[in-house]
């Protein structure tokens, strides 16, 4: 049952407790002026926390769903988290409020689907949306004649859902690269299993829009490779009936990231950070499909890394003719060039992409554009852009910002 508990705040400061059967299953506090919500699970013993600034008759609501939980102040939201396991809290236990207006609890129902376009901004460099709100990893896009910018939304520095992130993917787009359109959400947290939704990818199919991503197990088991479909690029819903999993012969639960490419042939890899189980290094698993539905692992990864660091947030593209693979580590991104698709690959003496955190690429006109995130108090932070061209022999020319 999806509960809203509303009240306007009377006097500071103020404490607010639910309590069935002698456990306070909701709890709200005000205190130098800092609103503080703490909401039980049997998940864990300690409670979801979120928090806000708060002032006198500021109305406050907390929305409580199987998935979501979302705090708003002044009709603001102000802060949100994404739990598992099952709430405590029901709206027939006894409430014990000082210094609030009168306690309701009324049944809400899940919004209906958004426009095409939320809201603009202008200029994403150095962007982020703010009230709590940063840019982590980033995933372009370039469809038609817009470039399109996927990020994990995150709160907390990482360290929502019990510090499993709770990630999901956010979703801008531009056309000139000054005025950017906000669109919905493109992958949510649903259910309460999904620990975070993972980096990934976005690829074109038979006139429609697949992004492919895996999700965080909260119980740890292995990650699935999972997908979402839209018909339009902005409404995506996920595919319930895709899935697979990745062999015993690589960490499972680490698998994440995949990159799904389209070769010349018209057969599809998808390349996934993962490791060796046996080995205990790092790698690339690379897969193959001829119709986007049944995966095939391929016998050798495309890259295994010199020791146990994963190579994350895969990319591999063509430009001017060469092959090119880029990774990172610890944040910190490299490419490998190649004249051959999907072997081959050599590096250079410094193969740094120097655009902050785990940029990933996408063409747009004679160039390419690399989005990342600039760090800003932990992980994830603000947007940030490169572009790049490449001499004679492919290795890349990195522009410098005015």
């Amino acid at each position: 049952m999806n509960v809203k508990v509303l009240f306007d705040v009377a006097e500071l400061p103020f404490s607010l407790a639910a309590v069935r059967d002698g456990v306070k299953t909701l709890e709200i506090t005000a205190r130098d002026g800092v609103l503080t919500v703490s909401v039980p699970y049997d998940y864990k013993e300690t409670p979801l926390r979120l928090q806000s600034e708060i002032r006198l008759q500021d109305r406050v609501e907390v929305v409580l769903m199987p998935h979501r939980i979302e705090l708003y102040v002044g009709g603001v939201l102000m802060d949100e988290e994404r739990p598992t396991g099952t709430r405590l809290f029901a709206p027939e236990g006894a409430f014990s409020p000082a210094g609030v207006a009168s306690v309701s609890c009324i049944s809400v129902m899940e919004p209906t689907e958004e426009p095409s376009v939320l809201g603009e901004i202008e200029n994403a460099e150095g962007w982020y949306p703010g009230n709590g709100v940063f840019v982590g990893d980033c995933m372009p896009y370039r469809r038609d004649d817009e470039f399109h910018v996927l990020y994990l939304k995150d709160r907390h520095h990482h360290m929502s859902k019990w510090g499993l992130g709770a990630h999901q993917w956010e979703h801008i787009s531009t056309k000139d690269f000054r005025t950017w359109s906000i669109h919905p959400m493109a992958v949510p947290i649903t259910e309460p299993w999904e620990g975070s939704i993972c980096t990934g990818s976005w690829v074109r199919h038979e006139g429609k829009e697949y992004l492919y991503y895996t999700i965080r197990q909260v119980d740890g088991s292995k990650a699935c490779i999972r997908r979402s479909v839209s018909l339009d690029g902005y409404h995506f819903e996920k595919d319930p009936s895709f899935g697979f999993t990745l062999s015993d012969k690589y960490v499972g639960r680490s698998a994440r990231d995949p990159k799904v490419i389209k070769d010349d042939q018209g057969i599809y890899h998808m390349l996934l950070t993962t490791a060796l189980a046996k080995e205990g290094k790092g790698c690339l698993a690379h897969c193959i499909s001829h119709d986007m539905e049944t995966w095939t692992e391929c016998d050798q990864p495309l890259y295994v890394a010199p020791n146990e660091d994963y190579p994350e947030c895969p990319d591999y593209f063509f430009y001017g003719g060469k092959y090119y693979l880029m990774f990172s580590f610890r944040g910190t991104a490299q490419y490998l060039l190649s004249d051959k698709p999907f072997e081959g690959f050599v590096s250079l003496e410094d193969p740094v992409i120097p655009c902050s955190m785990v940029p990933k690429c996408a063409p747009w006109q004679d160039k390419l554009v690399f989005v990342g995130y600039r760090l800003m108090g932990g992980y994830a932070g603000c947007m940030t852009f490169l572009s790049a061209t490449a001499d004679k022999d492919g290795w890349l020319i990195f522009e410098t910002k005015e």
